[in-house]
């Protein structure tokens, strides 16, 4: 029986845009699927930054927080996205608190790009098998050792943490998540909903 849950995707100055739009697109989705089947749609998807109000990301979209830390519900998922602002965030002790306390209580603990850098440092990730965009690696590396940094794939599970490479991989793996959350057919059904069916371009260039 699905059960309800609130998901939790935390934003910030500096934030990658696709890394939380993406998953948000894919949570939101799923909600949808089950609405058009005439059932309850069974997620809270919820954006979060420290303070409330808006954040600018690094492509300049403006997006405002549906809730501060301070007033966050408990959460089931947690998702920290990339973005050149988590340099900043890796140093921001109350943010750093807060998300090591939510993610005890979490079923499932995750980042997109260099967000993995913010689950490393808050402990979460610690000591697990994570990965990130391709050319943070040697940095994550070098920032926390404590965790195994993967190449060449697009996510990771390690217990209840799941980690993204960059960008795009984020939505793989919000896909993922929802087929652990609700069934692999209710998953597809998502997938199909949003119509995504990567084609990359130039893949016949030679």
């Amino acid at each position: 029986m699905t059960r309800n849950r609130n998901i939790g995707i935390l934003i910030f100055d500096g934030v990658e845009e696709l890394d939380f739009v993406g998953p948000y697109e894919v949570f939101t989705m799923s909600n949808e699927v089950y609405g058009h089947e005439g059932r309850e749609r069974p997620d809270r998807v919820i954006l979060i930054s420290e303070k409330g109000g808006t954040i600018t990301g690094a492509k300049g979209m403006t997006v405002e927080a549906h809730v501060s830390i301070a007033d966050a519900p408990a959460l089931d998922l947690i998702l920290v996205p990339g973005g050149i602002g988590t340099r900043r965030e890796a140093k921001n002790e109350a943010l750093l608190a807060w998300l090591a306390r939510v993610s005890a209580g979490c079923e499932w603990v995750t980042s997109v790009c260099t967000g993995a850098l913010l689950l490393c440092v808050a402990g979460p990730a610690k000591g697990k098998r994570v990965t990130t965009h391709w050319a943070f690696i040697p940095a994550l590396r070098e920032t926390d050792g404590s965790a195994t940094v993967l190449e060449e794939v697009r996510y990771v599970r390690d217990g209840n943490v799941v980690t993204a490479a960059g960008v795009s991989a984020g939505i793989d793996m919000a896909l993922w998540l929802v087929g652990q959350m609700h069934g692999e057919d209710h998953a597809r059904n998502t997938q199909r909903a949003m119509q995504y069916d990567p084609a990359p371009p130039y893949a016949a260039a030679v």
